[in-house]
């Protein structure tokens, strides 16, 4: 499966009956999967299930999910008569319309408007049908979403094997301009020696040992190979299947490290020139890769 990126948006709506479910997920970039979720009031109890539905899914990122319901909940509210409060309220007024005279009897509109005389309640809804509506329009927003995911990971895999390409081509450059360096460093040195002696022959003997001091302290041998090796792990990690971002950032750490130990043994302008270009390279790599799951 190719990289994707952290980076996507999803929403789908569900509509039951009277009530409409609205699903909106954001994603962007993290080092781990970090879930902040918002749920209608009443509904907490379906957290842990929308959780581990979008851990399916999604490995890395920073999600930002709401989930909305509106419409008619009629169908869920009960209404029950408080009886006995409705007779105290009636004999009450039958009392104080015999103390004051006042003829009259309460009617049961009247009766009814009384404070606590009708009481309502909200039924409790069935949880195993609402997840059934959630998890779809869940799994809809999900797929939206990884599907952006997917779009914009095709375009980083694209960026990043360009640029391997090209930080591959400027380390051949470099490798082949060792060999050629240490003739003229070589050369050099002999030129300088001969300045400094004058007249006296130079021993040949002490002259290759200078040679191979010269030679040891400008030998990337090692550090090319290394990076040659992270370059085919680095393509190859391109192609893996799951979360490589971390891997891949990890390789980037190892060619920069690698990078910086060949600079610092090389001190010619050229080559110089070479291994800003790497580290250039690498930089906006760098960058690209926080952005991959």
């Amino acid at each position: 499966m190719p990289i994707k990126s952290m980076t996507g948006f999803g929403r789908s709506e569900v509509q039951a009956g009277s009530r409409v479910w609205t699903t909106e997920l954001r994603c962007v970039n993290n080092r781990f999967l970090e879930l902040k979720i918002k749920l209608p009031k009443g509904y907490s109890a379906l957290e842990d299930r929308v959780r581990k539905l979008v851990a399916t899914h999604l490995q890395r990122g920073r999600v930002d999910l709401v989930v909305n319901v509106s419409g008619d909940f009629s169908d869920l509210m009960q209404v029950h008569v408080n009886v006995e409060l409705a007779r105290n309220y009636k004999k009450a007024l039958t009392l104080m319309g015999q103390e004051l005279s006042i003829e009259g009897d309460a009617d049961i509109t009247f009766l009814a408007s009384l404070p606590d005389v009708l009481v309502r309640e909200q039924k409790n809804e069935d949880l195993e049908g609402v997840w059934a509506l959630l998890s779809g329009s869940l799994e809809e927003a999900l797929v939206q979403c990884e599907t952006m995911r997917q779009q914009e990971g095709d375009a980083l895999l694209i960026d990043l094997t360009g640029r391997l390409e090209f930080f591959s081509k400027i380390l051949e450059q470099v490798a082949a301009a060792i060999p050629e360096l240490l003739v003229q460093r070589k050369s050099l040195l002999q030129d300088r020696l001969e300045k400094l002696l004058g007249n006296v022959q130079i021993d040949p003997m002490r002259l290759a040992q200078e040679v191979v001091v010269l030679a040891d302290k400008t030998d990337v041998t090692e550090e090319i190979v290394r990076l040659r090796s992270h370059i085919l792990q680095f393509r190859s990690s391109l192609t893996e299947d799951g979360a490589v971002g971390r891997k891949l950032d990890f390789l980037i750490q190892e060619f920069l490290r690698e990078v910086n130990t060949l600079a610092s043994k090389i001190s010619d302008a050229r080559i110089a020139h070479l291994t800003v270009e790497l580290k250039s390279e690498l930089e906006k790599m760098r960058e690209q890769i926080q952005n991959i799951e």
